[in-house]
């Protein structure tokens, strides 16, 4: 069991990270060009979507093995 929390743990830590870069490049980008905000925007959620997704399998496989 402390070796799934670990996985869990690593797997919550690495999306967290995946996202606070995903929201750092689209607030770069909307601060060089407020235009392109929408668009930032749009792409910043669908990456962080993909980002937790991919983490939750990690946590669900960590627990299953």
């Amino acid at each position: 069991m402390g070796m799934s929390a670990i996985g869990a743990g690593l797997a919550a830590v690495g999306a967290g990270i995946g996202i606070g870069l995903a929201a750092w490049g689209a607030l770069s980008g909307m601060a060089r060009q407020p235009e392109m905000s929408g668009k930032l925007q749009t792409a910043m959620l669908i990456a962080a979507a993909l980002v937790e997704g991919v983490a939750l399998f990690a946590v669900v496989v960590a627990f299953l093995k």
